[in-house]
């Protein structure tokens, strides 16, 4: 059988663990090149040295999405490693419980720098790099609570801000070989989930009391590698004809949002 990324290198945010890290085994196993980006350099080579121990290419960059610099620095490693990038996976971000009269102006800025102008900032940096090409894949990892706010102020404001920023983009590129779409998970067995689900986010647990009134809380989680399949998808030629598109995940725990 054919992979799916074969000969493609992907960058993909956020990757030394949950659903990043999901991907990024996910894409290697599909022939792609894989760029793993975290802030915590020991996490990230461990994840490598495992994707390396089963005969995939992978490196791991060190970077802070909220960085200005990390988007131009992390693409021109990859492309002195592995020749292009092919594929952009902004799945890093920030969990947040914190309702409105509890955010700080400080705080608010912090989760905007994390969840939505990393995100910016990267995929303008693939759009500069794809456009020579005129071909390239970008993959957002929103939330449900883009669509259906359940979360922190700040979080949800980023999520749903991501979406629109895909439509954006995806509406820039129309009839281009660059296409921009995202993935919408919701509950997820990932760290950052558990946390939410214990009320251990920032912001605590003022915001949870209001789930179950929105949403199917008996449903279980999603899996980390289910979303990796929906991004695989999204990154793949198998949705050559699909852009501007936020494809939620949910186990239909958010029916409707």
């Amino acid at each position: 059988m054919n992979q799916l990324l074969s000969g493609k290198t992907a960058i993909i945010t956020g990757a030394s663990k949950g659903i990043g890290l999901a991907t990024a085994r996910l894409f290697s196993e599909e022939g792609a090149n894989v760029v793993l980006t975290a802030r915590g350099q020991a996490d990230l080579d461990a994840a490598v040295a495992g994707i390396i121990a089963e005969g995939g290419n992978a490196i791991g960059i060190a970077a802070d999405v909220a960085d200005p610099a990390a988007p131009e620095a992390v693409f021109s490693r990859a492309i002195e490693t592995f020749g292009q990038v092919d594929i952009l996976v902004n799945n890093a971000g920030y969990g947040d419980m914190t309702s409105i009269e509890e955010c700080s102006d400080e705080h608010f800025d912090m989760v905007v720098q994390i969840n939505f102008a990393g995100v910016f900032r990267f995929c303008r940096e693939a759009v500069r790099h794809f456009m020579p090409r005129n071909e390239g894949a970008i993959v957002n990892v929103s939330s449900i609570n883009g669509s259906l706010p359940l979360a922190g102020l700040a979080y949800t404001s980023t999520k749903g801000a991501v979406n629109t920023m895909t439509r954006n983009i995806a509406i820039r590129f129309t009839g281009t070989g660059i296409r921009c779409n995202a993935v919408a998970p919701g509950g997820t067995d990932t760290p950052m989930a558990q946390a939410w689900a214990a009320g251990e986010l920032s912001g605590g647990a003022r915001m949870l009391e209001y789930s179950s009134a929105y949403s199917n809380t008996k449903l279980p989680f999603t899996e980390p590698s289910d979303q990796a399949n929906a991004i695989l998808y999204l990154a793949s030629d198998r949705a050559k004809a699909v852009t501007g598109q936020v494809l939620v995940v949910d186990n239909g725990a958010y029916m409707g949002a």
